[in-house]
């Protein structure tokens, strides 16, 4: 999503102040630093790569900081940085040239309504385009400061999202990724009247466009995984067969602390659904591990929806408190060295079950979309249900989708022969 906000303000600049692109700050008449502040650690980065970027630059130069860290901390980031010369909010991506040229401008309001907006046409690859659906999050989970920096979720008109698909597609992009936080919420709320729409339908629409090969999303909520959005899923050949499902714990207790909405039993269930509609599908999760209160019990638990679900891939993190959330103000704080073991025990449970899981794709046959240039001779692109698979061949691959047959694997990415 930052990926795609940072395509919106280039395009922005590109077509209203004659801006273009350069890989060295040295030689930028604009700097932009675009943020996340899902956890603490980027935020600590912020100021050191603010210093490092104003120590690089050319004299005139403008430094603009931009996205969720920019939402939250505010006219706060040029106080600690005086040479910062404007602050930009999540929600306020449209507004890039109004605030370029307004000494210390600070336009951060969560609620400004950008889903309407037509933004002009940037992608950072000519074979696959990111397209945002929805802005903002009606969710409320506790360790969460998204809503805080992004405000409500608001649903982007349909025939926008159309539109924008079929130009990129027209142009050359097989492949249309829909983003969202909450994607598959798609439809509950749109800032002004529109026919009654809900994210399978979008599925469907989008994937009706003749010359889009492949329709991925992120991310869904297992809240809303109900049947009619598993078997759309299933049955629709262009929809790309890996789901991202953020569990974030196996117990409904702490579950129903980070107030997710659904229990364990509920995840299993649709997991299992979903593997038994898509055998081959791969699913990847986010686990968020010593969060305030979780037990030795509630951990186990974790480690054992792994093991029944065998998720393909898992972001995992220690629990970060983060400013405005309620599980910040919780009293029962996990011990730091506890969470640091927790995570160590997860993740080496999972290496071993990926080592496993990799081995077994040697000798298999996938349809690839090239689209990217790799170092050694290498190109790379993604299976359908998402393997990076690498083969050596010249770049007339690139926006072709080719079948190959797997000759290495490891655990990052498999290796094959063009067939």
């Amino acid at each position: 999503m930052n990926v795609r906000d940072s395509e919106h303000m280039i395009a922005q600049l590109n077509k209203e102040e004659n801006y273009n692109l350069t890989n060295n700050p040295k030689d930028a008449d604009l700097i932009l630093i675009n943020t996340c502040s899902v956890r603490e650690r980027p935020v600590q980065k912020l100021f050191s790569e603010i210093g490092q970027f104003n120590k690089q630059k050319k004299k005139d130069a403008k430094i603009g900081v931009c996205g969720c860290t920019a939402s939250h901390l505010g006219d706060e980031i040029i106080k600690r940085a005086p040479y910062v010369d404007f602050v930009l909010g999540a929600r306020n991506v449209s507004k890039i040239t109004q605030v370029l040229n307004q000494k210390r401008a600070v336009e951060v309001d969560i609620n400004y309504d950008e889903s309407n907006y037509t933004f002009g046409d940037f992608r950072t690859s000519p074979y696959k385009a990111s397209i945002n659906i929805s802005i903002g999050c009606d969710k409320q989970c506790s360790f969460c400061i998204v809503p805080h920096t992004r405000g409500e979720e608001i649903s982007i008109p349909p025939d926008l999202i159309v539109n924008e698909a079929k130009k990129a597609a027209k142009s050359g992009a097989k492949e249309i990724f829909l983003l969202g936080q909450n994607v598959n919420n798609y439809g509950k709320n749109f800032s002004k009247s529109e026919k009654k729409i809900d994210f399978s339908d979008l599925l469907e629409m989008i994937s009706e466009i003749d010359q889009v090969k492949r329709v991925r999303f992120t991310s869904p909520h297992p809240l809303h995984m109900d049947d009619k959005f598993l078997n759309v899923f299933a049955k629709n050949p262009k929809i790309c067969k890996s789901m991202h499902m953020p569990l974030q714990s196996g117990s409904s207790e702490i579950l129903k602390q980070m107030k997710r909405g659904y229990t364990k039993e509920w995840f299993l269930n649709r997991a299992k659904k979903l593997r038994e509609l898509v055998p081959n599908v791969r699913i990847s999760t986010d686990i968020i591990v010593g969060f305030p209160g979780e037990s030795e019990e509630d951990f186990k638990q974790t480690l054992e929806v792994i093991k029944e679900v065998k998720f393909d891939q898992i972001f995992s993190f220690k629990y970060s408190p983060r400013p405005l959330t309620k599980a910040a103000t919780f009293e029962n704080q996990v011990d730091p060295n506890i969470a640091s073991q927790r995570l160590k025990k997860l993740q080496d449970l999972h290496t071993a079950m990926i080592d496993e899981i990799v081995e077994n794709e040697i000798g298999k046959v996938y349809e690839v979309y090239f689209d990217e240039v790799k170092s050694d001779g290498f190109i790379a692109g993604r299976s359908d249900n998402n393997y990076m698979i690498l083969t050596k061949a010249t770049e007339s691959l690139l926006g072709k989708i080719l079948p190959v047959k797997i000759t290495q694997a490891r655990r990052t990415a498999l290796y094959a022969d063009l067939l």
